[in-house]
């Protein structure tokens, strides 16, 4: 069984600045949040308690991007949610989503395996251009939450891709290519 890696320790200081331990600089909440899209697991604790602060802050991260409009979660969810910690019993919640995320993430690297592996097809023109608008429409629609295994980029720690609106500009520019090919074709 392969080893995985090391989750990036960020430290937070009794200024509550946030610490990257890997590159020695202040990070914010928003780099956090890239470094978690690009497949990379983080633990932050605080300096002087050692206190693991992870849960506390990835749920900032997630009320951020819903108080903002991003909303990933229905409202039916989210009362589901509070209602798991009111009650009184022993919830499978947890567990639940636990699951769900793996199949998630597992159905989307087996996607992308299958892409990769149609020898077949290796030859058909344009196919190229359909499997890189296939891993930006998968990565889009989860929010590149399969990390490497999905096809994401390997990205020095503290960068963060150039943004959605650019892979949406790519998209374009390749289904341009492929209808000009396909014309070609005819």
């Amino acid at each position: 069984m392969a080893d995985t890696p090391k989750p990036l320790l960020i430290k937070r200081y009794a200024s509550r600045r946030l610490y990257n331990t890997e590159t020695s600089d202040y990070v914010t909440l928003e780099d956090i949040s890239g470094f978690i899209r690009d497949g990379r697991e983080v633990k932050i604790v605080d300096l002087k308690s050692g206190d693991d602060l992870t849960r506390q802050y990835l749920l900032q991260i997630i009320a951020d991007h819903e108080s903002r409009g991003e909303s990933v979660l229905p409202v039916d969810v989210l009362n589901d949610l509070v209602r798991s910690y009111m009650s009184g019993d022993v919830s499978v919640v947890p567990q639940f989503l636990r699951a769900s995320f793996d199949m998630l993430r597992d159905g989307q690297a087996r996607v992308m395996e299958n892409m990769n592996n149609m020898s077949p097809m290796a030859k058909m023109p344009g196919l190229e251009v359909m499997q890189a608008q296939q891993e930006a429409f998968m990565k889009a629609m989860t929010g590149g939450w399969g990390g490497a295994a999905a096809g994401n980029k390997t990205q020095k720690p503290g960068t963060r891709e150039s943004g959605q609106g650019e892979d949406l500009d790519a998209i374009k520019k390749q289904l341009a290519e492929l209808q000009d090919k396909l014309s070609k074709l005819k």
